[in-house]
């Protein structure tokens, strides 16, 4: 078994496609809409067959999304570099790049080396190497 997909609700679809596209490598299918609920939507796919669903609707309420105050339910995205420079490299690419990185580099007590950044929406998104 594994996961199919993963769908957050966001504000900007279009900025939220493209800082998955451009930093992360996802494809995306064509839009989506349904006018009747004004609903869009895109599937964003990555090289492992992951996707992610970034969906849009005029009346969803807003949440703290706030990595300072966390709340229970999905708390971040993990994506798998090669290495640890790669971390290095892609986390100073985002910072250049205006996006708040909310946790360094460094070693974790499981082992893994990440960075934590902060997407367009402030959804918390981990860039690692094990």
């Amino acid at each position: 078994m594994k996961i199919e997909h993963i769908a957050i609700w966001v504000k900007d679809l279009e900025q939220s496609r493209a800082f998955y596209q451009k930093y992360f490598g996802a494809v995306s299918n064509e839009k989506y809409h349904n006018p009747v609920k004004n609903f869009q939507s895109y599937f964003l796919s990555f090289e492992n067959g992951c996707r992610l669903e970034i969906m849009t609707r005029p009346d969803i309420k807003e949440s703290e999304n706030s990595y300072e105050s966390q709340q229970y339910g999905i708390i971040h995205l993990a994506f798998s570099v090669d290495n640890k420079q790669k971390v290095d490299e892609l986390t100073e690419i985002l910072r250049k790049d205006g996006y708040k990185v909310a946790g360094e580099p460094r070693t974790t007590g499981d082992g893994y080396y990440e960075s934590v950044i902060l997407d367009p929406e402030n959804n918390i998104i981990e860039i690692v190497s094990h």
